[in-house]
Parts: C-alpha cells; sequence; structure tokens
C-alpha cells in the first residue's frame, strides 16, 4: 500500500511538472522568438550602412539610462542576474526586467555592442516564470524550480541546443553540483522552446565536423594541452570583465554618463582595429567552424571589446562572445598544432564556456548537438581541463560552489564565487608574505 501511494504521489508530480514546465518552454519560446526576430532585423538595418558604429555612445546611454529607470536588475549579462535571485532573492523577478531587458540588449547589439543574447532570453524566460508564478500563488520551491526552467528554456531556445540547455539551466547555479530535483521540467521546458521556437521559423547554426582526426596519443596530449589553454583564456577573461568592472564603479560620473564613454571607446577601439570584434560575430564562428584562418590577437582583441561594451552600461548576454573567444582562440591552436583548425575551434568555443562558466556537462553535450558525435571524447576531455584549469572563478559571480577543484584548497563549500575570489587573494597575499619572510631570514642569516 504503501508503495502504491509512494508512486501515485511520483506520477501527480511528473504530470504536474509536465503541465507546469511546458507552459514555461511555451511562454520563452514565444518571448526568445519574438526577441530574435528583433535583433536580427534591428541589425541587418543597421549594419548595412558605413560607420554604423558611431551611434554607440548615444545607444549605450539610452540603454543604461532605460535600464536604471525602469530595471536595475536588467544591469549587466542577464544570466548572473537570474542566478542572483534563484541564490539570493527566493527566486523573484521583477516583471518590468523583461521588455527592459529585450529593448536595452537589442539597442546595444544593434549599435555594434559586443555582447551576446542568451543572457537576455535566460532573464527573459526567467522573468516569465517568476511572473507566471507570482501571478498563481505558487511555493517558493516551485517558483525557484520555474525559475530554473526558465534559464533551461531560453538557453535551448536561443541556441538551438535543448538538451544542452537543459543541463546549463541546472549545471550553472551551482559549481561542481546539479539540482537532480528539476532535471526533468528543465529538458521539458527546454524541447518545449524549441519547438516553438522552430516552429516560428528561428533557425539555428548546426556544423557537423568531419573528418575528425584519427585518435593518437599525440593528439589526445595536444587536446590535454588546448584544454589547459583554454582555461587559461577563461581566466583571461573574467579578469579582464571584473577589472573593467572595478574601473567603470571607480569613475566618478553618473552610469549614463560613463556609458557615453564607454561607446566613445567602443568607437576608438573599432577604428584602431577592426568592426571583426563589434557585435555577435557570428560571421566569425562560423567561418572559423568551416576551417577560415584567424589570428592569436582575435580572441584578446574580442575579450577587450566586451568587457568594455559590459562593463560601461552594454546590455546582452556572454556566451556568444565566449563561443567567439573560443572559436578563434581554439583555430589559431589547431593551425599552431598542425591539426583540423575547425575541429580544435569546435573544441575552444564549448572549452571556453566548460571553463568561464563551469559548466563542462552542458559545454560537453553542446558540443554533440552542434557539431556531431565524433568530436564528444576529444571536446569533453578538453572541457573538462578547462573547467579545472580556471580554478575559483567564473564570469557568474553569484554561483555557488558545491565541490572544491582539488583537495588542496581547504573550505569555501556553499560559498558564491565573489566570496572565494576574495578569501583566495588573502591566503595568496598570506603566502607571499610568509615567503618575503623566510628569504630575509635567509639571506640576513648567509650575511652573518
Amino acid at each position: 500500500m504503501k508503495s502504491i501511494t509512494e508512486e501515485t504521489v511520483l506520477f501527480l508530480s511528473i504530470a504536474k511538472w509536465f503541465v507546469l514546465a511546458s507552459i514555461i518552454g511555451v511562454l520563452t519560446g514565444l518571448s526568445t522568438s519574438l526577441f530574435i526576430y528583433l535583433l536580427t532585423w534591428s541589425i541587418s538595418n543597421y549594419s548595412r550602412y558605413p560607420y554604423y558604429f558611431l551611434i554607440l555612445p548615444p545607444a549605450f546611454f539610452l540603454s543604461s539610462w532605460l535600464v536604471k529607470t525602469f530595471a536595475p536588475e536588467a544591469e549587466g549579462h542577464g544570466t548572473e542576474k537570474v542566478i542572483e535571485a534563484v541564490h539570493q532573492k527566493g527566486a523573484r523577478i521583477q516583471t518590468m526586467v523583461i521588455p527592459i531587458k529585450l529593448l536595452s540588449t537589442i539597442i546595444t547589439l544593434a549599435a555594434g555592442g559586443s555582447a551576446g543574447k542568451e543572457g537576455p532570453c535566460a532573464q527573459i524566460g526567467g522573468g516569465l516564470a517568476s511572473t507566471f508564478a507570482e501571478m498563481f500563488r505558487f511555493s517558493a520551491a516551485d517558483r525557484k524550480k520555474f525559475v530554473i526552467c526558465g534559464i533551461s528554456a531560453g538557453f535551448a531556445s536561443v541556441f538551438g541546443t535543448p538538451i544542452a540547455g537543459a543541463i546549463f539551466g541546472i549545471e550553472v547555479l551551482l559549481v561542481g553540483g546539479m539540482m537532480y530535483e528539476v532535471l526533468l521540467p528543465s529538458f521539458i521546458a527546454g524541447v518545449t522552446a524549441y519547438q516553438v521556437s522552430t516552429a516560428l521559423g528561428v533557425g539555428y547554426f548546426y556544423q557537423v565536423i568531419d573528418p575528425v582526426p584519427a585518435f593518437s596519443e599525440v593528439l589526445f596530449l595536444e587536446v590535454i594541452l588546448g584544454g589547459i589553454l583554454f582555461g587559461l583564456v577563461s581566466l583571461l577573461l573574467i579578469e579582464s570583465m571584473q577589472f573593467f568592472h572595478q574601473l567603470s564603479r571607480r569613475l566618478p560620473f553618473h552610469p549614463s554618463v560613463k556609458a557615453f564613454l564607454g561607446g566613445l571607446v567602443l568607437v576608438g577601439l573599432a577604428f584602431l582595429f577592426s568592426e571583426r570584434y563589434l557585435g555577435l560575430g557570428l560571421e566569425t564562428i562560423e567561418a572559423t567552424l568551416v576551417g577560415e584562418k584567424a589570428y592569436w590577437w582575435d580572441f584578446a582583441l574580442k575579450i577587450l571589446f566586451t568587457s568594455v561594451t559590459l562593463s560601461f552600461g552594454g546590455s546582452g548576454g556572454i556566451v556568444t562572445p565566449i563561443f567567439f573567444i573560443g572559436a578563434t582562440g581554439g583555430s589559431f591552436y589547431g593551425e599552431l598544432m598542425n591539426v583540423n583548425p575547425a575541429a580544435f575551434a569546435a573544441i575552444g568555443m564549448v572549452s571556453l564556456l566548460a571553463g568561464a562558466a563551469n559548466t563542462p556537462i552542458a559545454a560537453s553535450i553542446l558540443a554533440i548537438e552542434l557539431f556531431g558525435p565524433k568530436i564528444a571524447p576529444y571536446a569533453a576531455t578538453s572541457c573538462v581541463t578547462a573547467f579545472l584549469m580556471t580554478g575559483h572563478r567564473s564570469v557568474y559571480p553569484s554561483q555557488i560552489y558545491a565541490i572544491l577543484k582539488s583537495a588542496s584548497f581547504k573550505g569555501g563549500i556553499g560559498k558564491q564565487v565573489e566570496e572565494m575570489q576574495t578569501e583566495f587573494v588573502l591566503r595568496h597575499r598570506s603566502l607571499t608574505r610568509l615567503l618575503l619572510s623566510l628569504s630575509r631570514k635567509f639571506f640576513s642569516g648567509r650575511k652573518k
């Protein structure tokens, strides 16, 4: 009798979340489709004009003013704010975030700001889910599940990767842990959102990598070495984002004025280097995945353009720039190692996501969905290596650590990434003082 009651409850729970997660998937799929169509139309209309990026300063000013005036929670690159809401605000997201995030991101990207489109979709999906939960007075636990479903559905529908999107939604919240109780709702929401977007005519880019280099011990070592390098590039992106964010905070100006100045800096950088690093950069990503050559400075300049954009009033996501950085860095590494550059562009693209966002499982599955199963063993190996190599850092400071990446570290479980950064900086300083003290004692002893 007990087992019958238990199975009945579980069956009802599955039925409940099939319906509710499907609703979130439909809402997110519709909103993502609208966002993508408006974004595509805006970019195609503005980018056809020579020097269209000259409107960056007033565009950043307007984007910043909209966010600060109507929805401060819409600031930054989207997904981070949803993670923060889940962990710190009871998964409550203001309804006003939805239209403001959509509008401010379109303004930023159409003008040439270097940002992505997944963050807005995750935040819009999370906002719709939170609003739905509030309207029908669901419990705090259910509201949290709704918002996580919104993250998964947003990622799945913006990139056309329902499985990776579902895993991303539950993996991005905790470093080294997954919320398995939300796994089924996340899958349902992700698949539903993807199907809705596809039915509405949203197109997605897929590139099967073929031929994949034949396995050898040397190739496997090159993949692991690549994972180490991609982890270091992830760290460079994270530290660059943090540096420019701190620089922006120190400037004694109104946020909208700082945004205007950030737009001016990007205009100068575009004239100095190239327009190639403005906007989404999808053409460059797709070109590297079919074997086009990339240069070592491509990923470095994209880091610079993206850090300025997201630290000085621009609105948008971070994952698309991560794809650009990883694809160009991987292509250059492939050329350097005399291995298929398209294969390493694909590996680099997902490895940067694994390292910068601490999501190695979602990134490995993403490789299969975008590039085919043959690349999977190499991509997964590189993703995990990059994840470990990045250390206790992330582009999402509100992530919480469920594990430490090495037994050599102590404490920190349950802390946020930003708290861990402070702790490790303090430890590093303490170690430096200890080494200096020992050095002084050693050399003073030798003088005597």
